[in-house]
Formats: structure tokens, C-alpha cells, sequence
């Protein structure tokens, strides 16, 4: 009994609601792809309408679509392929075991080779072969109707049904940027921490098909060590570890005072307020390299002094002309373990708190975060510090 039950597979169960959709989506996209065919196609029996590989097609598209092997090139490549190699097979070699038995093992070789493995293609170059006489009178149209017909209609039925279910079809691999890569060098630099780098060389030395994608592994990754931190941090909120002796300053200050202010406080980012307090933007010294307004001593920098003279220069005069306007921000109840994607991942350094008005209460920092994650308890901070305001100047 031991040993069957290790035969089971170790599928996460999912929700009554996640079957029902699955199935659901399976029956209208059979059914689309049945009755446009025959719109197409008519209805004489000379060519089959449906053919039975679309059937194991559907349950990947509609049940696990965010699987390598239910990707559009997947399924429009690896069938397309497959059909070619039954068609040809079929055609030239006049034993339809031989046949069968060549047309799986080339169809399997040219999907690796291509990127396009799914696995109801194996079937369609058997499908292929096993029509007999009939390939010999469709010939290559075989591959173009019904299998090319089949495979778009039921393509355009999953895209449609799994993104109106709240499922993102097709799983797009992120576009890689230069300095999303120049983030990834520096991630791969760390000495902790997994990277996808690393999750790529591991399945390459694991060296099989593995069925999930690195990206959505690397997302479970994540999400599995984002659990794992609020189970460590228990209830520690960003109240708790919050400056409160935050300094704030309005749009319209001057560069010069906002450096001089950023010089001496206690962080390295001043969360940018409007008239009624509101977090409109946070301004940081990378913010001032980015726009090289300043030079290292504070005063106006070349650039900026050749705006103020020359027309159509545009040069930074306010805060708000090189603040951040899209901040992130958190709530004081917050727990602390949201905060680590934002500020790991993405290399933010500071991270407003603000309450249900949007007025900023405090500031946690990188270090802030990292102390705290490194203590099984943390006294909460009596509420007794104060917001600075920097008056316009």
C-alpha cells in the first residue's frame, strides 16, 4: 500500500472553483474549435473536423496554462511539426509501425531542438501515420487543415477564456531591459539569496523538462521566502520599527535648500508633502545625480546654470522638477515582511509610512528592515516623535 501511494502524484490540490473553470473552459474551447471548423470546413466527412490530440491539448491550455508546455509556441510549433514529420513518415516509409515509431521519435527531437515541446503533439504525428490511405490523399494538407485549423481556434479560446477568468495567458517571459540586467549582475554578486541565475544553472545540471518556467518558479521562490519572513518577524509592524523624526518638504523648495536639508538629516530621502500633507513624491541624493543639477558641493551644477540662461533648457529649478513622484508606500499596520520585495528586489532604499490620508507618520530604511527581521521580538516605539516640515524656500 506504501508503494502505491508514492505512486500518486504530488499535485497541490486546488479549489472546487479552479476545476469547475478548468473544465468550463475546456468545453467552450472544444466546442469553438468544433463549430468554426465546420463553418470552415463544411460538414462532407471528407476531412475530420476535430482531431483527438486537441482533446490532450485542451487540458494543458485550460487546466495548467501557465505550463512551458501550453504556450502558444508550444502547441502551434510543436503540432505543426509534429504533423509534418507523421505526414512524411506516412508518405515514405511503407510499414505503419516503423512509421509510427519514427514520426514520435523525430517529432520529440525536433520539439527539443525547436522549443516547442507539448506533448498532444506526439499524438498528432500519430494521428498522421495512423490514417492510412486518407494521408495519401490529403497529403501536407493534413498539417494545414484540420491541425493548423484546430490548434489556432483553440489557441484564440484559451487566450480568451483563461484572461477573462483572471488567468494571464500566455506567460510572456519578462523582457529584459539594460538595467533590469545590470540589477541581475549586481543580485548575482551576492553572496546570499537566490537569483534566477541560479535557478537556471540548477535546472540545466538537473538536465530534464522540468514543467514550470524559471520565471514562475522564481516568483514561488519569492513568495514561499515572503512567507517564511512572516512567519519569522511575527506580528512586527512598521510602526514598530519606524523613524517617526521623519523631515518632509514641499514641491516648490528650492534644489539648494533640499540639498542642505538632505545634508543634515538623518536619512538620505525626504519624503515630498503638498499643501494639505499629502505624499505626493520622495526626493533622494540619487535623484540629484540623475539630474546632475548639483555638483559635489552643492551648488548649481554647469548644466543647471546654462538653463537658467540659455532658452529651452528646461533645467531643474524645485524639488519638483526631480523628485520620484511614483513612491511606494506602506501603512503603519503593515507587516514588516511586505516590505522585502520592494526593498531587496528592488534596491529601494526608503520607505515612507504613511496613515489612511496619506500623511507621512515615518520613514523605515533598509537597515531599519534588516534589524528587525534579525529579532524574534521588537518593543513597539512609544508614539512620541514628531513630522518636520521644510517651509518653501
Amino acid at each position: 500500500m506504501s508503494f502505491l501511494r508514492r505512486l500518486n502524484p504530488s499535485i497541490v490540490p486546488v479549489s472546487p472553483a479552479e476545476r469547475i473553470r478548468a473544465s468550463v473552459g475546456a468545453l467552450l474551447g472544444i466546442l469553438l474549435t468544433g463549430l468554426l471548423s465546420r463553418m470552415a470546413l463544411g460538414d462532407s466527412g471528407a476531412f475530420p473536423l476535430l482531431i483527438a490530440p486537441m482533446g490532450a491539448s485542451a487540458v494543458l491550455l485550460f487546466a495548467a496554462p501557465s505550463s512551458p508546455l501550453a504556450q502558444p509556441w508550444s502547441i502551434l510549433g510543436g503540432n505543426i511539426v509534429s504533423a509534418t514529420v507523421g505526414v512524411t513518415c506516412a508518405l515514405l516509409i511503407e510499414d505503419p509501425v516503423i512509421a509510427a515509431s519514427t514520426a514520435i521519435a523525430v517529432s520529440i527531437g525536433l520539439m527539443l531542438l525547436l522549443n516547442c515541446l507539448h506533448p498532444p503533439s506526439g499524438a498528432v504525428a500519430l494521428t498522421a501515420v495512423l490514417a492510412g490511405a486518407s494521408i495519401q490523399e490529403w497529403g501536407y494538407w493534413f498539417v494545414l487543415s484540420p491541425v493548423g485549423l484546430n490548434t489556432v481556434l483553440l489557441l484564440a479560446s484559451a487566450y480568451a477564456f483563461n484572461n477573462a477568468t483572471g488567468r494571464r495567458y500566455p506567460h510572456l517571459a519578462p523582457a529584459v531591459s539594460p538595467s533590469a540586467s545590470a540589477a541581475g549582475q549586481a543580485a548575482s554578486s551576492r553572496p546570499l539569496g537566490v537569483v534566477p541565475e541560479d535557478l537556471r544553472a540548477v535546472l540545466e545540471q538537473y538536465d530534464e523538462v522540468v514543467n514550470v518556467s524559471p520565471e514562475d518558479l522564481d516568483a514561488l521562490l519569492h513568495a514561499a521566502q515572503i512567507r517564511a519572513y512572516e512567519r519569522r518577524s511575527g506580528e512586527i509592524t512598521c510602526e514598530q520599527i519606524m523613524s517617526r523624526d521623519v523631515v518632509t518638504i514641499a514641491p516648490q523648495t528650492s534644489l539648494r535648500r533640499a540639498w542642505q536639508q538632505l545634508m543634515r538629516g538623518p536619512h538620505k530621502a525626504l519624503p515630498v508633502v503638498d499643501a494639505d500633507g499629502q505624499l505626493v513624491g520622495i526626493v533622494t541624493q540619487t535623484d540629484f545625480m540623475r539630474m546632475s543639477v548639483l555638483n559635489e558641493h552643492g551648488a548649481l551644477s554647469l548644466r543647471a546654470r546654462a538653463g537658467r540662461i540659455l532658452p529651452g533648457k528646461g533645467a531643474p529649478r524645485s524639488v519638483a522638477d526631480v523628485m520620484t513622484r511614483r513612491v511606494q508606500s506602506a501603512l503603519p499596520e503593515t507587516m514588516i515582511a511586505k516590505l522585502v520585495p520592494p526593498m531587496a528586489d528592488m534596491g529601494l532604499h526608503h520607505m515612507p509610512v504613511v496613515n489612511h490620508c496619506n500623511h507621512v507618520v515615518g520613514i523605515i530604511t533598509q537597515s531599519d528592515l534588516i534589524a528587525a527581521l534579525f529579532q524574534s521580538q521588537r518593543t513597539p516605539f512609544a508614539p512620541d516623535g514628531t513630522t518636520t516640515v521644510v517651509a518653501a524656500g
